[in-house]
């Protein structure tokens, strides 16, 4: 991609972002120095925290953006949607151990979704958006979960897993939408989105 002078910067310590980004074949850094606070009411629905999150990291990005820069933010996260007999639940990063394989019992036959809000803004204007992909997990047993956990330690990951180690090897029987969504960053959308960027 012909960048045009611009300069992109990513606003994110995600590794998983960094190597999705770098797919694009686009030079950019990593800037992540922040002044949001991560946090949220029990009154906000949750299907609008991921983009409450990714355009409060963009509003606390801790400098004003200079005439050609771009900056990229955005969260991830991992969705239980609501039945009848309970309701939706955003599944963060777990706490401990405890918690982690609480997560991974509660994703075990269920579908779920995973949500990632983008926000793209230079020092005229900013375009966000969300691309949502749902996941199915087949029945997980307690020894597959204990493995994983112990294994690959999953505490840095919203919902307690990665689909792209082992657990979503085995675990994952279908996806509809975005793979690299569920990684952590809908690329295809991004380049969309910064080619009007550096179009403009």
């Amino acid at each position: 991609m012909d960048l045009r002078g611009k300069h992109i910067i990513l606003g994110s310590s995600s590794p998983r972002r960094r190597e999705l980004l770098k797919g694009l074949d686009i030079d950019f850094e990593v800037d992540t120095q922040n002044n949001f606070q991560e946090s949220f009411g029990p009154e906000v629905p949750y299907d609008s925290v991921p983009r409450l999150m990714s355009e409060g990291k963009s509003q606390g990005f801790h400098r004003p953006l200079g005439k050609n820069e771009i900056l990229i933010t955005a969260d991830t996260m991992v969705i239980l949607p609501a039945t009848k007999d309970r309701p939706g639940e955003i599944l963060g990063k777990p706490r401990d151990r405890e918690d982690a394989v609480r997560m991974l019992r509660d994703l075990s036959g269920r579908e779920h979704h995973v949500t990632t809000a983008v926000t793209i803004r230079d020092c005229n204007r900013q375009e966000s958006f969300e691309v949502r992909t749902s996941v199915w997990f087949k029945d997980l047993t307690d020894e597959e979960i204990n493995y994983y956990i112990d294994t690959y330690k999953p505490y840095d990951k919203a919902g307690a897993y990665a689909i792209q180690e082992w657990i979503g090897h085995i675990g994952i029987t279908r996806i509809e939408g975005s793979y690299f969504n569920v990684v952590g960053f809908p690329v295809q959308r991004v380049y969309e989105a910064l080619q009007r960027f550096i179009a403009d």
